[in-house]
């Protein structure tokens, strides 16, 4: 039981810590900082490619990135789910 609150109190405080660990109240992904490290080390790159959709604030872009990583690994998590309940269902064979 004590083991199970201590982690429990780790893992909230793994969430609240973020809120007050500032970084000038600006969030920014590794995207920007590779496209700033690039625009420093060749100032005339052009890409190779434009963006298919340009969502219209940092918030939707956010939404997506989630939106994309929990359907990847709802299949992922679909899979291994699917193939132990077929090796348990043999297993009584």
């Amino acid at each position: 039981m004590k083991k199970t609150l201590i982690l429990l109190a780790l893992v909230v405080g793994l969430m609240i810590v973020p809120f007050f660990v500032s970084h000038g109240g600006e969030y920014g992904g590794s995207d920007d900082q590779a496209e700033g490290q690039i625009l420093v080390v060749a100032p005339h790159y052009k890409p190779w490619f434009k963006p298919l959709y340009e969502p219209a604030s940092s918030e939707i872009e956010s939404l997506l990135f989630t939106l994309q990583g929990s359907i990847g690994t709802a299949v992922i998590f679909y899979i291994l789910g699917y193939y132990r309940g077929r090796r348990e269902d043999h297993a009584g064979d």
